[in-house]
């Protein structure tokens, strides 16, 4: 589309962006009204919520607005899959500048679409508001489906710890193009749209699972709040994970040893997930270490040593490196 935010207004940007939407069963009441009417078969409801800021969570010459949009969606509904539940619906705030051309967010609503298709939710409602810079708040609710939610906090001494989706693959593709890349391509894709596994997070609920989380921080600080959380040690094996060819390459390209980002690169959201040792587990889900009595050493250490090289993401200090 051509023009302005502000030349559309604000009722009709929104109702260009609810003309590109679609729907599910579960939505009753979608948007248009006061509020949303998402059914609940389960009579709880999960809900994750997350904000995006321009400048700090994205930049627009190194995403589109659908990348963003699609990034946006994954982040908070991967949060629904890793509590065990099924994601069925998504709610947008969106602070944006009335010179910011009506393609961004037409296109950022593509994004929010099409992702929560993938999950098999839709986006039900929202606000926009003008600012001076874009913010995309997002919340995302689930359905537990008659499962008990898989906490943080359930971790057992014994228990396995295994993932599975990518690891250090975001991280990777954020070094490429902080030096002014575009390519491996794969890995600058993995940063600009995640690709968490949905479907794992309810199927490991099924098998067992104790604890379990989506990799959003980098896997030594999200294994981290599994270890606070059930008061227990946990130890990563660093030769059970494998690292890709162009992930070494891109490392020796830039100086960093790959298992920097394979072990603290964050915003891939994998799932990370606890079970009892005798669960049989499928393919996709690879064991890469285990869950000890606490002791004197840090809550997550790998190969049985602390982890002496900083990372992970804080939200008041940034990157680690």
């Amino acid at each position: 589309m051509k023009g302005t935010v502000g030349e559309l207004g604000e009722f009709g940007l929104i109702r260009e962006l609810t003309s590109r939407l679609t729907t599910t069963p579960a939505v009753r009441v979608g948007p248009g009204d006061d509020a949303a009417v998402v059914a609940a078969p389960d009579r709880r409801v999960v809900a994750s919520t997350d904000i995006l800021l321009e400048g700090r969570h994205f930049r627009r010459d190194w995403s589109t607005a659908y990348d963003v949009g699609r990034k946006a969606a994954a982040q908070n509904l991967a949060d629904i899959a890793a509590m065990g539940a099924v994601p069925t619906a998504l709610l947008l705030g969106l602070v944006v500048p009335a010179e910011l051309p009506v393609a961004w967010p037409t296109e950022l609503m593509d994004g929010l679409r099409d992702e929560c298709q993938v999950a098999g939710a839709s986006v039900v409602g929202g606000d926009v508001v003008r600012g001076d810079t874009i913010m995309v708040s997002i919340t995302a609710l689930g359905d537990l489906r008659n499962q008990e939610p898989v906490t943080r906090a359930g971790a057992q001494p014994g228990d396995l710890v295994a993932v599975t989706g990518w690891l250090g693959w975001s991280a990777a593709g954020y070094a490429v193009l902080s030096r002014g890349f575009r390519s491996p391509r794969a890995f600058v894709e993995a940063h600009r749209r995640p690709e968490p596994p949905y479907h794992a997070g309810p199927a490991a609920a099924g098998l067992g699972a104790t604890a379990m989380c989506d990799v959003s921080d980098g896997l030594i600080a999200d294994l981290g709040h599994i270890a606070e959380a059930s008061k227990v040690r946990i130890d990563i094996r660093s030769g059970a994970i494998d690292i890709p060819t162009q992930m070494n390459d891109i490392g020796q390209a830039v100086g960093v040893d790959p298992m920097q980002w394979v072990l603290t690169g964050g915003e891939d959201h994998a799932i990370v997930a606890t079970f009892p040792p005798d669960t049989k587990l499928p393919a996709r889900w690879k064991v890469i270490g285990e869950v000890l009595n606490p002791s004197a050493l840090p809550q997550v250490t790998v190969d049985g040593a602390p982890w002496t090289s900083k990372g992970g993401w804080d939200h008041f200090g940034g990157i680690e490196s």
